[in-house]
């Protein structure tokens, strides 16, 4: 194919967009299957957590070289690796599956895999949309992204819940791994151009020491940036323990009842792909901060808390008002980086940035699963002050510890978001930051 012919702009963002979300739908077909293998083999909410762990301990250990990589080297090449990578890592389970080999602690050598094709993954997708579409449309296209993200888990849940009995966890797996090749030849074929250079990103090179660290200097000399780093740091933090037993605790409740646990994640990818549409059509608030910080909040009070109640109502309530809101909140946030970040550092400043947010993000799984299974769950079970303090709000009985975990996780969350309207170089960031379409381009070397 002649590269001049080549799909380009917003028709290249639609053609990676489809290729994805075919391969998105596969890759929630084999998560959700995956998890309700897990928990038959284990049922430990420690077990299932420590395989977020090995996901996301590499990925943050590579996040910066890959930052560097992605501003240095051709972006799709770099969104290409990470899908070769995932292949690699669905066909081995597949196999291992097929050979009735596979053993839970699989799923975590698996899992390191993932981790390091998706640190190249999310800073190149990122610094490409900002590449390719205009700053007027960031909402929109984020948007899309999120809508991107949640259109396929809306059927992927039910899809497997329904094939895993027929054809077994090896048959979903197989579907997996050829979809990969729908999101391969999706960015075979488009164009996806290389930043034009500017006076920070001359800054930026020298050493690969020098370009390491760039991305941190870059968000510490800026208050604002960091200040709304921190909001996603302690947001994610709660999300991450709260979350991590969301899954148990559904299937602890309902006796692994795998329909309702599908029908309930369905109602939160439901909720995402209405707010997606939403955001995608309307483009977010014009003060975007308020999308990331009103965000949080809302997604405490009527999200996280409300998952940890007792009763499937509470369970479709939370999920479906908590994905109504994912888009807002991610899309908001992402259109301030994207504009304000210049396009040639934000493989390294975005890496920084994921890093220093999902910093907590080996622990809180931890520290979820450990509270679930060794104090809330004993504690409700077998107590006396938790149950007649808590019991009418999250109920009793299996399950009820990783409920009432939930709901604090939840209320941690809504004072994070607050927090964040009392410092004034959070709540006045788009003011205090300017767009990078101001800052100097680089002069052409001689």
């Amino acid at each position: 194919m002649n590269l001049s012919k080549r799909p380009t702009g917003m028709n290249a963002f639609f053609i990676i967009w489809i290729g994805q979300i075919v391969s998105i739908l596969a890759s929630g077909m084999s998560g959700f299957a995956l998890a309700l293998w897990m928990f038959q083999q284990t049922k430990s909410a420690t077990a299932m957590g420590l395989q977020q762990v090995f996901y996301i301990t590499p990925f943050l250990l590579m996040s910066i070289p890959a930052g560097v990589m992605v501003d240095k080297y051709n972006r799709k090449l770099m969104m290409m690796f990470s899908d070769l990578t995932a292949v690699l890592a669905t066909f081995a389970i597949m196999l291992l599956s097929a050979l009735g080999m596979l053993q839970f602690w699989h799923l975590y050598v698996t899992a390191i895999l993932y981790g390091l094709g998706n640190t190249f993954q999310w800073p190149a997708y990122s610094a490409a949309i900002g590449s390719m579409v205009p700053k007027e449309q960031l909402g929109r296209a984020n948007g899309l992204v999120s809508l991107m993200e949640a259109g396929p888990g809306v059927v992927a849940p039910l899809l497997a819940g329904m094939l895993y009995p027929i054809i077994g966890l090896t048959g979903i797996l197989v579907i997996d791994v050829v979809t990969f090749f729908f999101a391969l030849g999706a960015l075979a074929i488009v164009e996806i151009p290389q930043p034009e250079r500017t006076v920070e990103g001359v800054e930026a090179e020298g050493s690969i020491w020098k370009q390491a660290i760039f991305g941190f200097k870059y968000i510490f000399a800026r208050p604002s940036l960091l200040g709304l780093q921190m909001i996603f740091f302690f947001g994610n933090l709660f999300s991450g323990i709260g979350m991590t037993v969301f899954a148990p605790m559904i299937l602890a409740r309902t006796n692994q009842d795998s329909t309702i646990f599908g029908i309930v994640q369905t109602a939160g990818a439901i909720g995402a792909i209405i707010g997606g549409v939403a955001m995608s059509a309307w483009g977010g608030l014009k003060r975007r901060v308020h999308g990331v910080l009103g965000g949080w909040i809302y997604s405490g009070v009527v999200s996280i808390a409300i998952l940890g109640l007792n009763g499937l109502t509470f369970w479709l309530a939370g999920m479906l008002l908590g994905g109504l809101m994912a888009p807002v909140i991610n899309g908001s946030n992402q259109a301030i980086w994207q504009s304000k970040v210049a396009p040639d550092i934000q493989g390294r400043v975005f890496s920084a940035r994921r890093l220093i947010a999902w910093f907590t993000q080996p622990i809180a799984p931890i520290i979820g699963g450990i509270l679930a299974d060794f104090v809330l769950e004993p504690a409700m079970r077998n107590g006396i002050f938790l149950p007649a303090t808590f019991g009418w709000l999250v109920g009793t009985g299996p399950g009820a510890g990783m409920g009432l975990l939930l709901f604090f996780s939840g209320l941690a969350i809504v004072l994070v978001g607050l927090a964040g309207y009392f410092i004034p170089t959070i709540r006045n960031a788009e003011d205090l930051l300017p767009d990078h379409d101001k800052i100097a381009r680089a002069e052409p070397s001689a």
